[in-house]
Parts: structure tokens; C-alpha cells; sequence
């Protein structure tokens, strides 16, 4: 998908995936469930990170805080053992404990090792705070959403949907709606083509401080009579996957460099946001009953990283406008926030 062909903006000068999206990466998948229901404007995003068993088969994992306002659950194992051995649930503020309990029974159902004869299972749930267009008190989100979303995940392959779906559908992003977004690059290392995607739930900044391929848009639309002089208390959650074989710690120095995305849409990291970057490599997965005592595992050259950070920082800024772009306002939020679509120049 990426952003939509009609406004014609093209963003870095790395090639796109087939279907520039984060699904590109071979084995990743993406599914939403969205609840829109009058005063109900809120959902699940799962990804799931390859076609085999995550607990058995972990992938290699790096997780960076930009600015830890945010209620996230599985980072602190996650940092410290540098590996993955769950899919990715994001959804609400509010249901990251209903989220993380539907994702522990999601993974005892294929593991019946999980907590009797193995250790226990680290489930990672992202969130957002969606309370000003959502009724976050009401508590919608269920397990039974979380499972579906995962269900469909792990069936699926492909594209997904974009913008004011799944975890996005009541998010605001710069004043307005923002979501889902996603997009990927291409890196060419020898004779090999590596993927590298990147997915977004968009819910931080300011009207006044977006940006779009360097044009200042938000105070162009500030000028036109549409402010948003509330407080930044948002948050951004990305997720890069990539099947380049990076170690932890190279997965964590590509983290680090989503902040350059971020910025080149013009966020400043608020005091109230939370942005939160999670890198996983679906190369050299880790055993969880390993063979023997060593792993062995390709790794890239660290003077070849400096395409993956490019490919890092293109793919985040343009996730964060085809977030935008995508997020369309239905009839019930009329008159509650605005889309960047009816602002922005088409071809």
C-alpha cells in the first residue's frame, strides 16, 4: 500500500517492496480487529513475526525508549535477552493487561512445555492512549478481540489495512487522525536483497510542527483556521522487522535511528509521549532447546550499516504519512478531528 499513489510523494531514494509494507519481510504477517461503534473507536493490531513456532524458534530482538511515557509490557526481558518469543499485540492504554493475558493463552495452546516443564512465556503488548476519540473507560477491548486479531495474523499474508484501523482507529497524529501506517525498503548487499519494513501506530504532536517531504503543511493548515493548541501527550510505537542478519545489538543501533524518521515529520518528543521502537531480525533464530552449547550465525559487516540506517529513517517517515493519509474520518467523528487528506495537495 505506502502512501496513496494520487498525492505523489515519494520519500528517500532506497527502493520500495512489492507491496511497501512491513509484510514485505518474508514470514511477517499483519491483522487488525476495529471496533466502531458510535462512542466505541478503538481495536488490535497483531503481527506475527515468522510462519513458525515464535516460543521454539525465537527471533534476535533489540528494543529502544525514545521517551518512556508509555505502559508497554515484555520490554524489560526483551532488553535483556535480545530475543523474541511471542507475536506483537498493540491495542488501547487500558487493555494491555487484557492483551497480554489473551497472548499468554494464544502461546500455551501450541507449548504445553510453557510453565511446567520450560519457563514461562514473555508476551509483548504495545499501546496508545486513544481516550479522545474512544471511550477508553468502557474497557471494549476483549480477549476474544485480541485472539481474533492474532487468528486472522497467522492465516494471513500480504497486505494489510492502513490508517484508522485495528490499534489506530482512534488515534490522533499531529492534531489529526492518524493509525496505522506502514512501508518498507529494499538493501542489496552483494547479490543478496535484503527487506527491511517498518510499522507505525501514529498517536503524538503537534498541528503547527508536521511536516511532509519539508514542507511545513501544519502550519499551512493552522493558517487556513484549523488549530490544535492542546498539550502534545501522545505516544508513537514502531516496529521494524527485517531479514538481515543483525545481531541484537545491531538491531538496537537501527532502533536508535527511527527517531530520525520520526523527526523528519517534525516531532519534537514531547514530555507526555511515548515513543517506543521495537527491531526484530527474522535471520538466525534462536533454539529454545538448542542442539549444543554454541550458535553459529551470519552477521552484517558493522561498515555496512549505514544503508540500513537510511533504509530505517525512510521507511519510519513514510509509515508516519501513510498513516495520515490513510486515516479517513467516518460520519461519527465529524466535527472531533479532521484528516490530513483534505488538506493535502493531490497530483
Amino acid at each position: 500500500m505506502g502512501i496513496p499513489a494520487e498525492f505523489g510523494i515519494k520519500i528517500g531514494k532506497l527502493p520500495v517492496g512489492r507491496l511497501d509494507q512491513i509484510t514485505d519481510v518474508p514470514g511477517v504477517s499483519v491483522s487488525h480487529v476495529t471496533l466502531k461503534q458510535g462512542s466505541i473507536q478503538t481495536g488490535v493490531t497483531a503481527l506475527i513475526p515468522h510462519k513458525g513456532n515464535c516460543f521454539r524458534e525465537k527471533c534476535l530482538v533489540a528494543a529502544h525508549v525514545i521517551n518512556g511515557f508509555g505502559k508497554s509490557a515484555g520490554l524489560i526481558q526483551v532488553q535483556e535477552l535480545g530475543t523474541l518469543e511471542t507475536p506483537l499485540v498493540m491495542t488501547n492504554t487500558f487493555a494491555v493487561g487484557t492483551a497480554s493475558t489473551a497472548l499468554i493463552r494464544y502461546m500455551l495452546e501450541d507449548n504445553p512445555d510453557i510453565g511446567t516443564t520450560t519457563g514461562s512465556v514473555n508476551p509483548v503488548v504495545f499501546e496508545c492512549n486513544d481516550s479522545k476519540l474512544n471511550d477508553i473507560r468502557g474497557m471494549h477491548i476483549t480477549e476474544n478481540h485480541v485472539r481474533l486479531a492474532l487468528e486472522r495474523a497467522s492465516g494471513e499474508t500480504g497486505a494489510f489495512e492502513e490508517g484508522a484501523v485495528g490499534a489506530g482507529t482512534g488515534m490522533c497524529c499531529y492534531g489529526l487522525k492518524g493509525g496505522i501506517g506502514s512501508a518498507s525498503r529494499l538493501v542489496t548487499l552483494g547479490d543478496i536483497t535484503y527487506t527491511l519494513g517498518t510499522l507505525v501506530l501514529t498517536n503524538f504532536g503537534k498541528l503547527h510542527e508536521l511536516v511532509v517531504c519539508g514542507r511545513p503543511i501544519g502550519e499551512e493548515i493552522e493558517d487556513q483556521g484549523f488549530g490544535n493548541e492542546e498539550p502534545d501527550r501522545g505516544s508513537i510505537i514502531v516496529v521494524i522487522a527485517t531479514d538481515l542478519p543483525l545481531s541484537a545489538r545491531q538491531l538496537g543501533r537501527i532502533s536508535k535511528r527511527a527517531q530520525n524518521g520520526i523527526a523528519r515529520t517534525g516531532s519534537i518528543t514531547a514530555n507526555g509521549s511515548g515513543e517506543i521502537v521495537l527491531s526484530f531480525s527474522t535471520a538466525n533464530r534462536i533454539s529454545h532447546y538448542p542442539d549444543g552449547d554454541l550458535i553459529k550465525a551470519e552477521l552484517l559487516h558493522e561498515e555496512k550499516m549505514d544503508t540500513v540506517f537510511a533504509a530505517v529513517c525512510e521507511a519510519v517517515e513514510e509509515s508516519i504519512i501513510s498513516s495520515l493519509l490513510h486515516a479517513e474520518v467516518d460520519e461519527s467523528l465529524k466535527g472531533k478531528i479532521r484528516s490530513l487528506r483534505d488538506y493535502l495537495w493531490k497530483e
